[in-house]
């Protein structure tokens, strides 16, 4: 079975606990205008086979055992390719490596035998209200409480990422809907605001795209750290 990978980045910090290979699949539904990248979206060539990918991946083991780390599967969206990542995780499984996934929740459907082989979900969540997503992905939210319900029923670890930006996100009436609705997941191990930058601006010139936030200012870090210390009082108000 052949996978699109748009990139491979070993040494990964930021991705899951450790250090960590993380795998860039290319092919993403959603258009998030906040997107820094934008040259996921469309599927790639077929470029690799399963075992090698694999083999890629255990190559890197020895910082894995070290450092408690392992694989991310990232993207563009990794749901979109769930069949391949299955065979490349029963590969590594054999040589019990953890293994990551950074989704965004939009995929293909049929996620429960994807997630039997995942120790950690990253979760992207783009906005927490139906028009809100709409407006901002491009799709209905109905795809990302699919699969959210399928986590909580698979009571997988789950670490959520919410993405702040400024004149979206960054008020008391959207940090209390996020509060309420992360109180309502169970096994969240951490949560993390990450402020939206301007990183991925010159990828829209160089591929020729539409930047909708282009005139959109990057989020403020210490207004960021700030909404993230309501955000931890409102969680523990509805507790």
């Amino acid at each position: 079975m052949l996978g699109s990978i748009d990139s491979i980045e070993t040494f990964g910090l930021v991705d899951g606990p450790g250090i960590r290979t993380v795998v860039f699949l290319s092919g993403c539904k959603l258009r998030c205008k906040y997107c820094h990248n934008p040259e996921t979206w469309k599927m790639g060539k077929l470029n690799m086979t399963a075992e090698e990918l694999a083999k890629k991946i255990i190559r890197n083991k020895p910082y894995f055992k070290r450092n408690s780390g392992g694989v991310t599967f990232s993207g563009g969206e990794p749901l979109l390719q769930s069949d391949f990542i299955i065979q490349v995780c029963k590969i590594l499984k054999k040589e019990e490596i953890h293994i990551a996934l950074d989704t965004a929740g939009v995929g293909n459907g049929n996620y429960e035998e994807l997630l039997s082989y995942i120790d950690l979900v990253l979760l992207d969540i783009k906005h927490v209200t139906r028009d809100g997503y709409l407006e901002l992905t491009g799709r209905t939210i109905d795809e990302f409480l699919e699969f959210l319900e399928i986590c909580k029923k698979m009571n997988k670890k789950i670490w959520i990422r919410q993405v702040i930006v400024p004149g979206v996100m960054d008020n008391d009436s959207y940090i209390t809907k996020l509060a309420a609705l992360v109180k309502t997941i169970p096994n969240v191990e951490r949560i993390d605001f990450l402020p939206y930058h301007k990183l991925g601006d010159s990828k829209y010139v160089k591929l020729g795209i539409e930047n909708p936030y282009l005139n959109k200012e990057a989020m403020n870090q210490e207004k960021c750290s700030l909404l993230y210390q309501e955000f931890l009082k409102k969680i523990k108000d509805f507790s």
